[in-house]
């Protein structure tokens, strides 16, 4: 066995002309699968690190967004910049962009141009909303809000629509070298965050994880509750795991999900975690073969 990971993309060339987050990080990960990696940008304002605004309000995400990326700067709306740009073109495999459709027109790099010039080349167009909504203006905030993500006023943990929509961009890459495998000729993938959102919205979207649901907090083995100097979140979902559950918090030992379900088990659960430290419940969890994981 070797711990190296897979290369599938060795001696493929993958540039992107996408700033913010979803296209370097769909980026990264090409890179990570063995991509040769450049990234065009416009030259940096006067007084400041980088064009990408990431590399403005967050250098240390940028560092490692573009770690092992080769770097251009280049204003595609000069006569040099599209000379710099169609000499990377040439020897491109896959063009990643986050352009509105409109933009790219403008620049020359509507599908139909790039097909004819380069037919080899595939586009991955990173989108906000798909097809006729490909144009409306939108953060991850609107997407997750869209997708029904968004409860109450609190602000989401992470940006699950922008990292989601950089899986399926890299995705989309490994997708159209396949079909030119097959083919011989690039393809144009389109990728939406909305997409994105909506993807990852798909288990609340079959009742896994509404209040109904036994990933939503119906089940008493699969919640987080309060223990005596903090938090436990607690996935005793298989009947196995449940049993060894209710065996610790002193019930019969049980996996059967409509027990687990029933409000007097939650009662039991619940009284049992609050009466245990974190360093006890680690200790439960390994001897007892329990997945939890314990919080402040």
């Amino acid at each position: 066995m070797t711990n190296a990971l897979p290369q599938p993309l060795r001696n493929v060339r993958v540039l992107s002309l996408a700033l913010n987050l979803p296209g370097p990080a769909a980026l990264m990960r090409c890179a990570r699968m063995g991509a040769d990696c450049t990234k065009l940008e416009p030259p940096p304002p006067a007084g400041y690190p980088s064009a990408d605004p990431m590399g403005i309000y967050s250098p240390a995400a940028y560092a490692t967004l573009h770690s092992g990326v080769r770097v251009v700067h280049a204003h595609l709306k000069t006569a040099e910049g599209q000379a710099t740009l169609h000499a990377e073109l040439a020897r491109t495999d896959v063009l990643i962009t986050s352009f509105r459709p409109s933009a790219l027109a403008k620049l020359g790099l509507g599908w139909e141009a790039l097909q004819s010039k380069y037919p080899r080349l595939s586009l991955v167009r990173i989108v906000g909303a798909a097809a006729e909504r490909a144009e409306e203006p939108g953060h991850d905030l609107t997407y997750l809000a869209d997708a029904g993500l968004v409860t109450g006023t609190e602000m989401p943990p992470t940006l699950y629509a922008d990292m989601g929509g950089a899986l399926m961009a890299s995705e989309a890459v490994l997708q159209a070298l396949l079909e030119r495998a097959h083919t011989g000729s690039g393809v144009c993938i389109e990728v939406a965050l909305a997409d994105a959102a909506a993807w990852l919205a798909q288990p609340r979207d079959w009742g896994l994880t509404t209040p109904e649901g036994d990933v939503g907090g119906n089940h008493a083995g699969y919640r987080i509750y309060p223990c005596a100097d903090g938090r436990v979140a607690l996935a005793a979902l298989e009947p196995h795991f449940a049993a060894s559950l209710c065996a610790a918090a002193g019930l019969s030992a049980t996996g059967d999900p409509q027990v687990l379900r029933a409000p007097a088990t939650h009662t039991a659960v619940a009284t049992f975690l609050r009466t245990q430290t974190r360093a006890q419940l680690d200790a439960l969890a390994v001897g007892q073969d329990i997945p939890l994981h314990t919080l402040a």
